[in-house]
């Protein structure tokens, strides 16, 4: 099993939902950075489980520990490795199922792939516990874009059908993106983010879940980043999106509407504005020819329903190979998408970091 990303930046996960701990190993970081934990924690609890009644009762503290590459309070140029520590955990909810596969999860899978010795227990290092160090590690290269006054953010555009506004490339900054992100239901419609959480409380009264789509957004990346064909923006991004548990879609700019479009509607017109090149409007989501071309980078994930439910569900059992039914045990996000901002925001702020790296070829310029 490979858990590790990146051409300049690199990182490791590593750990399990039920194991000890779970953890991050960063690699690339420029020397005598000073990383500001308090931000880093910030970003932490709003992925942390256990807030409200639209999450999981589970409770982490998601406390993290700096085991390596930093001394002092600054980057060595080391390895930075981070350690979570599990600490509310319950593996026997899954003792009595660990026969049964559960539809939607990568119990079946998992089971192919590793010969049946992987780790069963809330998913194991198959589990969305994973994403918290992924968070901590996007989290610091988010410090460092902001550094070159490029801002990560995102909202909630749609639950079950009900959907938020979309963001308005024109009017997008980064105080918009700080309002959010101290928003307990990350909306820029309240009336739409009140009817977004009734959805998610009746889905969990009647033992089951809802998905939903997030909208992100990259603002002041510079023109010129990326490359054609495999190595494109939309790849790379993609390509880490994908590694977040849940997501199953993506698309950039006006993305499956562009289908319903003629070229002289889809087409960003370009314009000089104070000097600089940009256009009029932003359908390609600020990437062309997978290259960046200066406008916001805009993208939407569509984040699965939670595939743990209480309903009594057809399944099998591994090893009387009989078809049975599994109503499954534990403790669950009835809604994974509003826990699953922060991840996004972490992942896309690592892609950008690595991409800039790929041309720069140094963080010191």
């Amino acid at each position: 099993m490979s858990s590790t990303w990146g051409n300049n930046i690199k990182l490791s996960l590593f750990g399990e939902s039920h194991g000890k701990g779970i953890g991050v190993v960063l690699d690339g970081l420029p020397s005598g950075f000073e990383p500001d934990f308090d931000l880093v924690n910030l970003q932490m609890q709003r992925r942390a489980p256990g807030k409200n009644v639209t999450s999981t009762p589970r409770k982490e503290k998601d406390a993290f520990e700096i085991i390596s590459g930093l001394f002092h309070g600054k980057t060595t140029g080391t390895p930075l490795c981070c350690l979570i520590r599990n600490e509310d955990t319950r593996s026997e909810d899954y003792e009595k199922t660990r026969h049964l596969m559960r539809p939607g999860h990568a119990d079946y899978t998992g089971h192919v792939r590793y010969n049946g010795f992987n780790d069963f227990r809330g998913g194991g290092h198959f589990s969305g516990r994973l994403t918290a160090p992924l968070v901590f590690a996007g989290s610091i290269a988010m410090q460092i874009l902001m550094k070159r006054n490029i801002f990560v953010g995102s909202h909630i555009l749609d639950i079950f059908g009900i959907t938020d506004q979309l963001f308005d490339p024109s009017s997008l900054n980064h105080e918009v993106f700080q309002s959010l992100s101290q928003k307990e239901f990350c909306t820029l419609d309240e009336a739409a983010g009140f009817r977004m959480k009734e959805a998610i409380i009746h889905a969990k009264s009647l033992k089951d879940s809802v998905g939903g789509i997030i909208e992100t957004a990259i603002l002041n990346t510079p023109a010129g980043l990326g490359d054609p064909f495999f190595d494109s923006v939309e790849s790379k991004l993609s390509s880490m999106m994908f590694s977040i548990p849940a997501v199953k879609g993506i698309e950039f700019g006006s993305g499956f509407d562009l289908a319903h479009m003629k070229g002289s509607e889809s087409n960003d017109a370009f314009r000089i504005s104070n000097g600089k090149v940009g256009t009029l409007t932003n359908h390609n989501g600020g990437i062309l020819g997978g290259i960046s071309n200066g406008m916001p980078i805009v993208f939407k994930t569509v984040i699965k329903p939670t595939p743990s439910i209480g309903k009594m569900q057809k399944s099998i059992e591994l090893t009387s190979l009989n078809d049975t039914e599994i109503e499954v045990v534990g403790r669950h996000d009835p809604c994974i998408v509003p826990r699953a901002l922060p991840v996004t925001e972490a992942a896309a702020s690592l892609v950008i970091l690595d991409i800039i790296l790929e041309k720069e070829g140094s963080l010191y310029g």
